[in-house]
């Protein structure tokens, strides 16, 4: 076990004895990273604040299970990615354009920002059309920019299955593009990695 794991645990140990001081430290180290996960797998969406606090409530209640077979974050994330699946299982959350942030940038004509503030909306709205497993698979992998065997081993399915999930849901969005000029356009405009 190296001296990471030994911290992980140490911590866990620390909160699962319930010491404050430890679940505001785990809270502080692990909280950024777990939002943007939920935001890239749900995009911009009201309920992300209660979102992160289940899936917090859920790690401070599990602790005692951790078993420092995994980093801490791995585990974390697993959680966090259970929140999300089931969040998208029995919602259909939709992305509203207010909700969207104003590109910063003040050289970007007002055309091109609401192109990118469409073509955003019409992105999330494809991809809340994928089943809620190949939605994970896809944000986590290619907006997230996780290997596929980190993604498959946060999702608790095999590398192959995750690698088809990801397919599929490139392919749902080629189709999705195809029939949506402005949405190709914008994934035409996007960076590579972003899709």
């Amino acid at each position: 076990m190296g001296a990471s794991y030994l911290e992980d645990a140490l911590l866990a140990d620390r909160c699962a004895g319930g010491e404050q001081a430890a679940a505001r430290e785990l809270f502080a180290r692990e909280q950024r990273r777990v939002h943007a996960t939920l935001f890239r797998v749900l995009g911009h969406n009201r309920d992300m604040d209660d979102l992160l606090q289940e899936t917090f409530l859920q790690v401070f209640q599990s602790l005692r299970r951790y078993r420092a077979e995994a980093r801490l974050s791995t585990w974390i994330d697993r959680i966090a990615v259970r929140v999300a699946y089931r969040y998208m299982s029995q919602k259909k959350p939709t992305v509203a354009l207010e909700m969207l942030p104003e590109l910063a940038e003040p050289s970007v004509s007002p055309q091109r920002r609401a192109f990118a503030r469409e073509g955003v909306r019409r992105f999330y709205a494809a991809i809340e059309r994928l089943p809620p497993a190949a939605r994970l698979a896809f944000t986590l992998h290619e907006l997230d920019g996780r290997a596929v065997a980190e993604v498959a081993a946060v999702t608790g399915t095999s590398v192959t299955a995750t690698k088809v999930r990801i397919w599929r849901a490139r392919r749902a969005l080629d189709r999705a593009a195809a029939a949506d000029p402005v949405l190709a356009d914008f994934l035409l405009d996007s960076p590579e990695d972003a899709r």
